[in-house]
C-alpha cells in the first residue's frame, strides 16, 4: 500500500509532462495553421524564431526533464530502499502541484518572480525529500 502512496504522485507529474505535451503542439501546430509557416522552415534555429510567441510550452516541456528527473530518480529509490512512507507521499505530491504551478505560469503569463517562486519551493521540496531519504537510510528508520 505505501508503494501507492509513492507511485501516484510520479504518475501525476508524468501525467503533467503529458498534457504540456499536448499544449505545445496544440499551440505550435495551431500557429503554423493560422500564420501560414511551412514546417520545413524550422528545420534549423532560425526558424523559430516564428514561434516565439507560442515558446512557453516548448519551453516548459524542457523544464519538465530537468528537477524532475530527480524526482523520478527520488520515488524509484524510495520503493527500492522500501522506506517508503505515507509523508514521502504527502510532499511527492507537493512537488507535482508545485510543478503544475510553474507550468501553468510558465505557458500563460510567465511572470518571472510567480513561476521562480513556484520552481524555488518546489525544488526546496525535493531535496528535502532527499535529505529525508539519506537519513532514513543512513541513520535508519
Amino acid at each position: 500500500m505505501e508503494n501507492k502512496l509513492i507511485f501516484m504522485p510520479i504518475f501525476g507529474q508524468v501525467a503533467l509532462t503529458f498534457m504540456i505535451w499536448v499544449w505545445l503542439y496544440v499551440t505550435r501546430l495551431s500557429t503554423m495553421a493560422r500564420d501560414r509557416i511551412d514546417p520545413q522552415v524550422l528545420a534549423d534555429e532560425s526558424g523559430y524564431a516564428l514561434l516565439r510567441k507560442v515558446a512557453g510550452p516548448s519551453d516548459n516541456f524542457e523544464n519538465l526533464f530537468e528537477l524532475p528527473v530527480l524526482f523520478f530518480a527520488l520515488g524509484i529509490s524510495i520503493i527500492v530502499s522500501g522506506k517508503s512512507d505515507p509523508w514521502f507521499g504527502v510532499w511527492m505530491w507537493g512537488f507535482v502541484w508545485l510543478r503544475a504551478l510553474h507550468s501553468i505560469i510558465h505557458c500563460t503569463y510567465n511572470r518571472i518572480t510567480h513561476r521562480f517562486a513556484a520552481y524555488f519551493l518546489s525544488a526546496l521540496i525535493l531535496w528535502g525529500l532527499w535529505l529525508r531519504l539519506f537519513l532514513k537510510i543512513a541513520i535508519g528508520g
